[in-house]
């Protein structure tokens, strides 16, 4: 694995050991190609044709939480099906190439066009509209019988683990849950007890209810918290709570205050930000308070993955919201405190977002 680019911001550089290596993050999933319509009037009615405020393109799937990752300063690993046509030869080159996304353990696949999703954003809220077959190559025929090291990793929570979560959780590597919404209404419980493989668990609201047969978010809560060492879920403009088991806290965090644009790949930059501050070793508060704010910032912007915000960004918004006046003092600076001391040492040069458009060379 490649050191973190120069004027890159390493979030764990405090707790790393010189012989340290490896990636911080390992993914594995499929990248789609992300058309992302923003500011629609209405949805689109049969027979006629509406015009949006905004338009983006950018790898999208298993890339949102890549991309938010690497942003965010974490060495990070992804392990995944590329198509041979030109979408393809796109996504990789913005993931490798802009991003620093190590793709060592992915492949191109000939024959094989890039699954395409297209979404809609109305109302703050967003429909999609997918097409792709199947990748040819599963995860685990990519990653190989003995995962690479890692840190961290996340891993989907289905009915059978794949070989490679497995592997890496008999390594220690602490796995991160990641789930889909389930439309046979199953909710399987083998997909529930397969939790023990796992050091975290990220489910929304309505997911979460629906695994453990709770009729509220906070017994949902509890619930996951009895076979996970840290439960989280997340409430969307209510923010998130969660309970570590390990240190004995437990939190609710509310939501930043913003103007939601594109939601686009916005719990995959929460999840991202969530797995930064567990590797850094903060509290849990702090855990929950800095993924409110990458996903906040993110929703601002246009375009899922290229809309998640880089160290650069999150440094900016401390000196904006310090700048005024009228926010001194105020319960969101407090809140977020733990961040003077982290800016501090960002360089001005640490990247941030770019361009979510299909261009010769994206803006860094």
């Amino acid at each position: 694995m490649d050191a973190i680019p120069a004027g890159r911001f390493d979030p764990l550089a405090a707790v790393r050991t010189p012989t340290a290596g490896g990636f911080d993050l390992l993914l594995a999933g499929t990248v789609f190609q992300d058309i992302i319509f923003t500011g629609l009037p209405h949805a689109p009615q049969p027979g006629t044709e509406i015009w949006s405020e905004g338009m983006g393109s950018c790898p999208g799937g298993v890339a949102n939480q890549a991309i938010a990752a690497a942003r965010l300063g974490l060495r990070t690993g992804l392990a995944a099906a590329f198509g041979d046509d030109g979408y393809g030869d796109y996504n990789w080159k913005i993931l490798a190439g802009q991003e620093h996304v190590d793709l060592s353990l992915s492949r191109r696949v000939a024959g094989w066009h890039s699954p395409v999703t297209v979404s809609l954003s109305v109302d703050h809220d967003r429909s999609m509209v997918t097409h792709g077959h199947p990748a040819p190559v599963t995860p685990s025929e990519l990653i190989g019988e003995q995962p690479p090291p890692a840190l961290a990793a996340v891993a989907d929570l289905g009915h059978e683990l794949e070989p490679w979560a497995l592997a890496a959780h008999s390594d220690g590597v602490k796995l991160f849950g990641d789930v889909g919404w389930d439309p046979s209404g199953e909710w399987s419980q083998t997909r529930l007890d397969n939790l023990q493989y796992f050091y975290a668990f990220m489910p929304n609201q309505r997911e979460a209810m629906a695994f453990t047969g709770k009729e509220n978010p906070w017994a949902a809560l509890y619930s996951l918290a009895d076979r996970v060492p840290v439960a989280v879920v997340t409430l969307g403009q209510q923010g998130a709570m969660a309970v570590d088991s390990e240190t004995g806290e437990e939190e609710w965090v509310p939501s930043l205050p913003v103007t939601a644009y594109d939601p686009t790949g916005a719990g995959d930059c929460f999840g991202a930000a969530f797995v930064v501050g567990c590797l850094a070793g903060w509290p849990l508060g702090d855990r929950l308070r800095f993924a409110n704010l990458c996903a906040a910032l993110a929703v601002q912007e246009v375009g899922g993955s290229l809309a998640a915000p880089g160290w650069g960004d999150i440094a900016d918004w401390w000196k904006r919201a310090n700048a005024r006046p009228e926010r001194r003092g105020s319960q969101w600076l407090r809140r977020y405190a733990f961040l003077s001391d982290i800016v501090r040492d960002v360089p001005p040069e640490a990247q941030r977002r770019a361009a979510a458009t299909i261009a010769h060379l994206s803006d860094a």
